[in-house]
């Protein structure tokens, strides 16, 4: 992805968008303090330089019937990069996985998933997850209370002059 250089403005843009991403370009450029056209080029800019990558609205869980989130670390038996990616195109194709990073430590991998009841975890535990290729241990940690989720990214420490590139 190329930079650009982000300055006070841009980074208004990108904060206000984060905090609520229906905002109009009028109302967008009340906030940024721009006129419309150039809020909307700053903006259209800032997608197609890959800053901004979509626009979604993020459901309630529990209000969908997704009450049940559980942090599943996946251990491979082996260490082949077939085997990771083979790991990461399965978990990728699951619509309960919500995130999934792979890591580096005790386990490969770390998968959010997200399904309306322990029953249901269950079954997908022992229908899917115990099914995928190369799976030696899987463990499961059942959240209790969500205090923190889909946080707006911090920018604090992109300062005017700390990104690289030009216009």
């Amino acid at each position: 992805m190329p930079y650009i250089q982000l300055d006070a403005i841009d980074l208004r843009i990108l904060k206000a968008l984060q905090g609520d991403g229906r905002l109009t370009n009028t109302e967008l450029a009340e906030v940024v303090g721009l006129s419309q056209s150039p809020c909307l080029r700053r903006v259209r800019r800032l997608e197609a330089d890959g800053y901004i990558r979509s626009y979604r609205a993020v459901l309630e869980r529990e209000a969908v019937g997704l009450s049940l989130t559980v942090f599943v670390e996946i251990k491979l038996d082996t260490s082949s990069r077939s085997a990771a990616e083979g790991l990461e195109q399965a978990l990728a194709a699951m619509p309960e996985v919500v995130t999934c990073h792979m890591l580096s430590g005790e386990s490969d991998c770390l998968a959010e998933v997200v399904v309306p009841s322990v029953k249901a975890y269950e079954e997908l535990l022992n229908s899917v997850l115990r099914q995928l290729p190369n799976v030696r241990d899987i463990r499961s940690n059942i959240a209790l209370k969500r205090v923190k989720s889909e946080a707006p990214m911090p920018l604090t420490h992109l300062k005017r002059g700390d990104v690289h590139g030009g216009s």
